[in-house]
């Protein structure tokens, strides 16, 4: 996600939502800007660890080693053949291939080492769960919108995975970009996946609302478009034939209640803490749709949490506003 796009999108988007007042809409221009200065500009890109994970948590390990095809790019702290006592002989179909795809909350910007990626950590289970070597690869690129997941499905699917996990929306909120226009490049990029093999899992846009340095009225308004988003874009996976797994709702209370934990020290993006929690939502979809857990479908969750629910904003907050602040103008 880019910050500063967050709190500025946000003042907009709540003009466009609400109709309201031009004062009512400065003082939410004004905390926008008061949360960009709390929040800050990242400084770093995510960190990378792409290779191969083993059921024993190991990991990553060259493809080279296994006698497949070397990374896109050379990664930090990847074992090589030597380190792993010579080359082994395993082919494609012993390794179960996992690419992640989408924005920030995708490629992990906020934890301290490479060990805490969302990635690597769903990498790990996946690898437990099917006692067999994981191959990732990250596509995810801090800042993406669905405008941009039509050029991450075409490099996937150069050497398409097993199974994809795509995580992205809140920078579609941010810039605006639609409801429709976002649930419909998701939706196609899911169909794209499926066609070729891939099971899909979707981490529906998060719950933008639980960002504390966004102060209120401002916040419930940011809530409550992403909230909108989530439920659309869960209705177009399912169209699309991908598993879809609402992180506002499942997610969202723990984050209000856990902020110092489950944030990083920039109070916006996930700590190791807030990942980890994700992956262990997220892990379960997965192993569903890379066919480990072959039993009964996965039941589904509710629409929105009760926690959600009940911080759920209304028109009413807007009125509130214009009826203040119009009587002072």
């Amino acid at each position: 996600m880019l910050i500063p796009r967050v709190v500025r999108g946000a003042a907009l988007a709540a003009g466009a939502l609400g109709g309201l007042t031009g004062v009512a809409y400065g003082l939410l221009t004004g905390q926008s800007k008061q949360a960009r200065k709390v929040i800050g500009i990242p400084t770093t890109d995510p960190f990378r660890a792409d290779g191969i994970y083993l059921p024993d948590g190991s990991g990553p390990i060259d493809p080279a080693a296994f006698g497949l095809p070397e990374q896109r790019e050379p990664r930090a702290g990847c074992l090589t053949e030597e380190e792993t006592s010579g080359p082994r002989t395993l082919g494609r179909e012993d390794v179960l291939s996992f690419g992640v795809l989408g924005d920030s909350s995708a490629a992990g910007l906020g934890v301290s080492v490479a060990a805490e990626l969302p990635g690597v950590l769903m990498a790990i289970g996946l690898a437990e769960e099917s006692e067999r070597p994981v191959r990732l690869r990250t596509y995810a690129v801090s800042g993406s919108t669905s405008l941009d997941l039509a050029g991450q499905v075409d490099e996937a699917l150069t050497d398409p995975p097993d199974v994809a996990l795509i995580i992205i929306g809140a920078n579609d909120v941010t810039t605006q970009l639609p409801v429709r226009t976002s649930t419909a490049l998701l939706g196609v990029g899911v169909e794209r996946l499926r066609a070729a093999g891939i099971g899909v899992t979707v981490g529906t846009c998060p719950d933008l609302g639980a960002i504390r340095p966004i102060a209120q009225p401002l916040r419930s308004i940011v809530r409550s478009w992403s909230l909108a988003l989530s439920k659309a874009q869960r209705d177009e996976v399912e169209r699309a034939g991908g598993i879809a797994v609402p992180l506002a709702d499942l997610l969202s209370p723990e984050f209000l209640t856990r902020p110092t934990e489950l944030f990083s020290a920039d109070r916006f993006h996930p700590s190791a803490a807030g990942y980890e929690t994700a992956a262990a939502i997220l892990l379960p979809a997965l192993c569903t749709a890379a066919g480990i857990w072959d039993g009964g479908p996965l039941p589904r969750t509710s629409i929105r949490s009760a926690a959600a629910e009940a911080r759920r904003p209304t028109s009413r907050i807007v009125q509130r506003l214009n009826r203040r602040f119009g009587r002072n103008r």
